[in-house]
């Protein structure tokens, strides 16, 4: 008890709230310009926390990715443009709503979810680090392998399309996530020829070409009078710019069930929170009574999302302070800048560095408090912003989709990617293809298949391989799970359909 307060009192130092409060701000503005996304900075500044108190330097840094999850989601809702890939899912629902009017209440939404994720998986991490990262230590390359072909499976179902053309969007985009080199054997494979490609095709270039390359090719089409006018106007209902108490309540079961899928996916080595975020979407489509409003503007779509993909920020760091193995490259980050500090996460760093360690933890908190007041006012400024003619907006929306597809390779050939994509993106739109699974498709196709090849060379090397997958209790409790899934979904689906019969029977 002795550590944890004098933890708590090194957080509450000016320095500490300083370092905090800096990070949410340069965070929120980062992560609202699209390829400029706080991993970049983050790791340019790691040096210079060598300087700093570790409750001081760590702080900024966990503040800086806070406020760059939060501030991606302000570009992708007003804009059609997400900072971070993170943010591609809060598109779907998001921008709807801003183009009816509520982009103020779809930001707030946004702003809420993100500290409700944020906050729960912090909870989580301070109490429960060491027993979710023995779960999460279970998980091979098979566990991996069938938790990703699940989640594929399901896009058919998820679409809010006919099923043909979702599973084709989702072939597509598993297709485009194979190009590159060979994740064993390092061959080329479907790089036509061009060295670039061989890194494999960039999620930035690909997010911002589809998502907002595209919309600025629709928007084109429409009469030059409409050029003339804001690209998102606001409501003057006062009912149009909050969130209700309501809504909050309505919305409250999603962010549960999406901050448990954020944490249960930031505990998993590998996983990243664009995953998350899509599988979050995915399931609160799945799970709603009225799924056919998804895509259409509805608040859970935003929540969904938002929760899940902050709840990851928290959980990456469960594997890293339990057993010193970070989750992602943003816990790699969080890593180097402990090692720098001499503070070397594992089991013992209770133990050997406690103070420090809780006073961290209690940074974390205060960032969601910091994250949640500074955000209104970003949403203000964003407001001011986006009002400008969409004949202003939009080259300069082209300028920043170009700028943040070359910040991330210093590749011209992605500035090239992403206005190809934005064609594709266009056509899709036009035929009425959905890209929900592309996108899902091509960012866990390279997971898929590193994770299947790995299974079936370690499956190959042992004398009984189908009993490799058998004997691991994990991947069997994983394998009835998504099986009793699969029956519930196929039961409603089922009952959807006969209920439908029997009211045309009843009007007939």
């Amino acid at each position: 008890m002795d550590s944890i307060l004098a933890g708590v009192q090194l957080a509450l130092t000016w320095q500490s709230i300083g370092a905090v409060l800096i990070g949410i701000i340069a965070g929120q503005l980062l992560g609202a310009i699209p390829g400029l996304t706080a991993t970049m900075t983050v790791a340019l500044l790691i040096p210079y926390t060598y300087y700093l108190e570790p409750w001081v330097g760590i702080p900024m840094l966990i503040g800086m990715f806070k406020g760059s999850l939060f501030g991606s989601s302000i570009t992708a809702i007003l804009v059609k443009t997400p900072g971070t890939p993170a943010a591609a899912a809060t598109v779907l629902d998001g921008y709807p709503l801003a183009q009816q009017g509520k982009g103020e209440k779809a930001c707030k939404m946004a702003l809420y979810a993100s500290v409700f994720g944020d906050s729960f998986s912090d909870i989580v991490l301070i109490f429960g680090a060491a027993f979710l990262a023995s779960i999460a230590l279970n998980f091979g390359p098979a566990e991996y392998t069938l938790l990703v072909a699940f989640s594929l499976l399901t896009m058919g179902f998820v679409s809010g399309a006919k099923i043909w053309k979702g599973l084709f969007a989702m072939l597509l985009g598993m297709m485009l996530g194979i190009v590159g080199l060979d994740p064993v054997t390092a061959s080329p494979r479907m790089t036509m020829g061009f060295l670039e490609m061989e890194e494999g095709i960039g999620l930035i270039p690909m997010l911002i070409g589809f998502l907002a390359v595209a919309e600025v090719l629709r928007q084109m089409e429409y009469p030059r009078k409409q050029l003339a006018t804001s690209t998102v106007t606001f409501s003057a209902d006062p009912a149009d710019r909050r969130v209700s108490w309501a809504e909050f309540k309505r919305c409250l079961p999603v962010m549960i069930k999406s901050s448990s899928l954020g944490t249960a996916v930031g505990a998993l080595p590998g996983i990243s929170a664009t995953v998350a975020a899509f599988l979050a979407y995915n399931e609160a489509k799945r799970s709603s009574k009225t799924p056919e409003r998804f895509g259409k503007g509805a608040l859970e779509g935003v929540a969904a999302p938002e929760s899940a993909n902050n709840a990851v920020s928290g959980a990456n760091l469960i594997p890293l302070m339990a057993f010193g193995i970070p989750g992602d490259i943003a816990a790699a980050l969080i890593l180097s800048a402990l090692l720098i500090q001499g503070i070397t996460p594992g089991p013992v760093i209770f133990r050997d560095n406690p103070e420090p360690i809780y006073a961290i933890f209690t940074a974390l908190l205060l960032a969601n408090l910091f994250n949640l007041i500074l955000g209104h006012g970003l949403i203000k400024v964003a407001r001011k912003v986006v009002g400008v003619p969409k004949r202003i907006l939009f080259p300069v929306v082209l300028v920043i989709a170009a700028a943040g597809a070359y910040a991330m390779r210093g590749s011209v050939f992605d500035i090239q990617l992403v206005f190809l994509f934005g064609l594709l993106g266009w056509a899709l739109t036009k035929m009425a293809f959905p890209t929900v699974p592309l996108l899902i498709g091509f960012i866990l196709m390279p997971i898929l298949e590193y994770n299947l090849r790995i299974s079936m060379l370690i499956a190959g090397s042992v004398p009984n391989p189908l009993g490799y997958f058998f004997a691991r209790p994990a991947f069997v409790t994983l394998l009835a799970v998504m099986a009793l899934m699969v029956v519930l979904v196929f039961k409603r689906i089922l009952r959807d359909k006969q209920a439908a019969r029997a009211a045309g029977l009843g009007s007939g």
